[in-house]
């Protein structure tokens, strides 16, 4: 039997048969609705506001959260499938279902109240109430404790002033998960569209990420509840530990932007006569593509060890850092090559990878640029911090 190009190690048989179904449901999708349109998206720099209330149909948004709040209730490793088959489509797609349910669902359950989770996860699950995460700051970068962004408290609410930047979702957001220092630490807030003061700009002229929404969140003067604190997390325990759950999705979308551009190149280099023979059937390019698929296999394994240790409860966040920094480098390296293997033909948003390539440029930065991940690394090896 001829082993699967992009699934050398059988993989797929190692999965439950929950697991398949929710790869294939999602591998469908993409194939039927994102594909079609998702270059002319990034084009124009549009994301696809239409395909939400089909993500939110098939349970994508929040998949891993209780069936209670109206979300899918699936393991660890069928979110990490539903990452890969959104990120063979678009990194942009991938990462607004990373975002709603990694970085502003997953807060709510965690460190919300009962009230709050009744109020906000079923309509952010369906679809009809969309979040974004305010962490990242214009002067912060890296080092989220340099966090400028501050609450006082005020009788029965908080004011909150200051700024975010490089804001997934921001202008689509109903709410915005903010972090701020306060006088008791770093602290959490549910920041309404609505309320007075509070502003978001998109960010425009981008290269990477064109099918999705960037935005900077300012915050003048904003009055906040209480009711909107999420009361159960105090320090940066609470948006690293968000981050932990969002960049374990990311170990597993880079691989379906991978597979998408050996998908690629193995069509084109098959196709394609020179010298009177397939651009394929030279070694120089055989070895290229056999060094795709060597990577893409090593991503595969790793993520889902890393999913069923998630499962398992025994997941930590040195392991996801190791995940991440190696799947990402392996997805970026791969979109490159695809894209010199496709000649010319590789620079237009025709083909994949060139637009794989430049979406990936944003995955191996945010939550998490390589050389933090290096360094997270490294410091568990050493025990030294050099930060």
């Amino acid at each position: 039997m001829a082993l699967h190009p992009y699934d050398l190690f059988d993989i797929r048989s190692m999965l439950s048969d929950e697991e398949r179904a929710v790869q294939d449901a999602v591998a469908r999708f993409t194939d039927e609705r994102v594909l079609p349109i998702i270059g002319d998206c990034f084009d124009q720099a549009r994301f696809p506001h239409e395909l939400v209330p089909e993500m939110a149909s098939l349970g994508l948004l929040g998949s891993s959260l209780p069936e209670e709040y109206g979300c899918a209730g699936l393991n660890a490793v069928s979110y990490g499938l539903i990452c890969q088959e959104l990120e063979r489509g678009d990194s942009g797609l991938r990462s607004f279902a990373s975002v709603q349910s990694s970085l502003c669902m997953y807060p709510i359950f965690a460190y919300g109240t009962e009230d709050q989770r009744r109020r906000w996860l079923p309509d952010m699950a369906a679809g009809n109430v969309i979040g974004c995460f305010g962490l990242t700051e214009p002067h912060g970068g890296s080092d989220p404790a340099n966090m400028k962004t501050h609450a006082k408290r005020d009788g029965d609410d908080w004011i909150l002033n200051g700024a975010k930047m490089w804001i997934t979702n921001g202008n689509l957001a109903h709410v915005a998960i903010v972090w701020a220092m306060t006088d008791d630490g770093i602290q959490g807030f549910l920041v309404e569209k609505d309320f007075a003061g509070f502003s978001a700009q998109e960010i425009h002229k981008k290269m990477s990420l064109r099918a999705s929404v960037t935005s900077a969140l300012f915050f003048d003067g904003v009055r906040v509840p209480e009711a909107n604190r999420l009361p159960n997390v105090r320090g940066l325990k609470g948006p690293l530990g968000c981050l932990t759950q969002a960049r374990y999705g990311i170990t597993w979308g880079p691989i379906g932007a991978a597979i998408a551009c050996l998908d690629e190149a193995l069509k084109y280099t098959g196709e394609r006569i020179l010298f009177d023979r397939p651009v394929s059937a030279n070694q120089a390019v055989q070895l290229k593509l056999a060094d795709m698929a060597r990577r893409i296999t090593a991503a595969q394994l790793l993520s889902l060890q890393l999913g069923r240790l998630k499962d398992a409860g025994k997941m930590q966040p040195t392991q996801v850092s190791l995940a991440k920094w190696n799947n990402c480098r392996m997805a970026i390296d791969i979109a490159r090559e695809a894209r010199d293997l496709l000649g010319g033909a590789g620079i237009t948003t025709e083909h994949c990878p060139i637009r794989h390539a430049l979406n990936l440029e944003s995955v191996i930065t945010y939550e998490g640029t390589e050389t933090v991940h290096q360094l997270v690394v490294g410091r568990e090896l050493t025990g030294i911090n050099a930060f």
